[in-house]
């Protein structure tokens, strides 16, 4: 079973958007589960954990924290070409922006309004709201993996990715009671997203949509 509350709003992407990531060699994934999710963690090269405070400089980025029981792992990140590694980091960014609001309890944090605009934001509020309202957080490690970028224009891009959850559990914040059941098929998600570059030149995310027991993200 996913680690995570289950809501990641099905957003619809446009004609365009779903032949640019079928392009990626990613499936049709125009309906969300209920075990859909989503989570955050910083990029890098190969893998890398927690959020960085490096992140934080260029164009007023805030600075993202997560606590020491929990950690993002994203794999990928250089793919040679400046704008997509812009746009890998930047997904990656926008991931670790709603962790930090659930571990935090607030959806008024300054980074996930920072990397989220649009449909994706209303969605990923309502998504961390979920995690308020039960009272509970995440602790582990959420991996990140077979990450693709396509962009689309100067200003648009497209990024799939996997998740894999098998090792992230839910903890309730009064028990602190940690629900470590075992790993399942949902524990495997496949995330279809889009990314528009704003004035400032951060590439937030606008669109999601999620597929939890994807096969492509099986082990």
């Amino acid at each position: 079973m996913n680690r995570r509350p289950t809501l990641l709003a099905a957003l619809t992407l446009t004609a365009a958007a779903a032949l640019t990531l079928s392009a990626c060699g990613s499936d049709d994934s125009s309906q969300s589960k209920d075990n859909d999710k989503i989570a955050g963690a910083d990029a890098g090269s190969e893998a890398s954990a927690s959020p960085s405070p490096s992140k934080s400089d260029a164009a007023g980025r805030p600075e993202i924290t997560f606590p020491r029981d929990a950690k993002n792992v994203f794999e990928g990140g250089e793919t040679g070409d400046a704008t997509k590694d812009a746009v890998l980091a930047d997904s990656a960014l926008s991931v670790n922006s709603v962790d930090e609001a659930i571990f935090e309890g607030s959806t008024g944090t300054k980074a996930l309004g920072f990397y989220h605009t649009g449909k994706a934001l209303e969605s990923s509020i309502s998504f961390v709201q979920r995690y308020i309202d039960g009272g509970d957080t995440w602790v582990g490690t959420t991996r990140y993996f077979d990450r693709k970028v396509t962009l689309s224009g100067k200003n648009k891009a497209y990024v799939t990715y996997c998740s894999d959850e098998s090792k992230s559990y839910i903890k309730n914040r009064k028990t602190g009671k940690v629900d470590k059941s075992p790993a399942t098929k949902d524990s495997y998600v496949l995330y279809h997203t889009s990314l528009t570059k704003n004035a400032a030149g951060v590439w937030q995310t606008a669109n999601i949509v999620s597929k939890g027991g994807a096969e492509e993200c099986q082990p």
